[in-house]
């Protein structure tokens, strides 16, 4: 053993860049070997050791900088808060939920930020710019970044019911079938049980509930206010049903396209280029917020419309229409039928409420170059 440690003194003294420095890196690998679990390896080590302790700086100046010292958890943080402070969005400072959008530097926003961000530019009639580097943002010029979407999904986030984490991407799940604290609610709701609590606890709620031991006249007045509500979503599909029936049906895709006003202080309007249903010249246009002077400040956003006459008619033309989504859209519209007399005096409808479903659904068609939809017309035969 004592031989065996002189070979590797000796490979270690050889000078650097000689070939006896190779031999001598090449003993101390066999020697190592060798010895793997030995107590020679032990003694080497110690005698390394002593040999680095006892040389400072000035005697091996290139000797590799030592490691660094690792911080502690409290003063380096989590690796999840310092990922959640690069991945947020930077508009509203919160992790995305979904898509995620960046600008031509990189900067990350949330798709609902990003569409907003289109959407108030259209109202101010301005270019949408980055809120952080200020370049140019639009549908073309920015790009979804998958690898932020995938690495936030994965990042942990507290269940609201039990305060367990989970990774983002199976939050929605448990939260919805998993968890035993998610908010719950009597199976026994539709005859008027207001009960809820955690999910742990329905079933014996269920057993003790006293809905379903109540009388038939006890239960009548819910299953009345049920009947009104059914009776209500019945009356819609019922008249477009009807309507559907008459012998004069006209629907065409029309285009809301972006305009200023010649005011002092211009306003954003929509109109549709002329177009032709039941051989009569129509027209669309659309406000924002009924023409509110400034609509960019308000949170809350809403779109109305009005159907124009253009051609001239000998006698009144008594029309329902509905305007839907296009084919191609994906915005979430409600069927309402409107009802108008049209004749050569009274050619415009009023202004009647878009019926969308949210202000997040109105900013994404403000988002859009232009404005697609359907519009039926059913006129009504006297």
């Amino acid at each position: 053993m004592s031989s065996m440690e002189e070979r590797v003194e000796v490979g270690v003294a050889a000078a650097p860049g000689s070939s006896s420095a190779g031999l001598g890196v090449g003993a101390v690998g066999g020697a190592l070997e060798a010895v793997a679990g030995g107590a020679g390896l032990a003694g080497i080590q110690e005698e390394a050791g002593v040999r680095r302790e006892g040389s400072g700086p000035e005697s091996d100046p290139d000797a590799p900088p030592k490691k660094r010292v690792r911080l502690q958890e409290g003063e380096a943080g989590k690796l999840e808060e310092r990922l959640y402070s690069v991945l947020c969005c930077t508009v509203c400072l919160d992790l995305p939920k979904a898509s995620v959008y960046q600008c031509t530097n990189g900067h990350l926003m949330c798709a609902g930020c990003f569409i907003h961000l289109l959407a108030d530019s259209r109202l101010k009639e301005e270019q949408a710019t980055c809120p952080n580097c200020r370049c140019e943002i639009s549908k073309s010029l920015c790009c979804r970044n998958l690898a932020v979407e995938k690495a936030v999904s994965e990042l942990p986030c507290d269940c609201s019911f039990c305060l367990k984490q989970f990774p983002r991407s199976g939050l929605e799940r448990h939260q919805k079938e998993e968890c035993q604290d998610r908010l719950t609610q009597c199976k026994y709701k539709r005859i008027g049980c207001p009960w809820q609590g955690p999910f742990h606890e329905l079933t014996a709620h269920e057993a003790e509930c006293c809905h379903p031991t109540k009388t038939g006249n006890e239960l009548m007045g819910i299953l009345d206010e049920m009947d009104q509500s059914h009776r209500k979503e019945m009356q819609l599909y019922n008249s477009i049903f009807s309507l559907l029936c008459f012998e004069k049906i006209g629907f065409t895709e029309v285009q809301f396209r972006p305009y200023r006003t010649d005011d002092f202080i211009t306003r954003l309007y929509y109109e549709t280029p002329r177009f032709t249903v039941l051989n009569q010249t129509w027209v669309l246009k659309a406000r924002v917020n009924d023409s509110e002077r400034n609509p960019n400040l308000s949170c809350k956003r809403t779109l109305s419309f009005q159907l124009i006459l253009k051609s001239k008619v000998n006698s009144a033309l008594e029309c329902s229409f509905l305007l839907l989504k296009g084919p191609y859209d994906d915005v979430k519209i409600k069927p309402v039928i409107n009802h108008h007399v049209f004749s050569n005096d009274t050619n415009e409808t009023d202004y009647v409420p878009l019926p969308i479903i949210d202000s997040v659904e109105c900013n994404k068609l403000l988002a859009a170059k232009n404005i697609n939809l359907r519009l039926f017309i059913f006129q009504i035969q006297k």
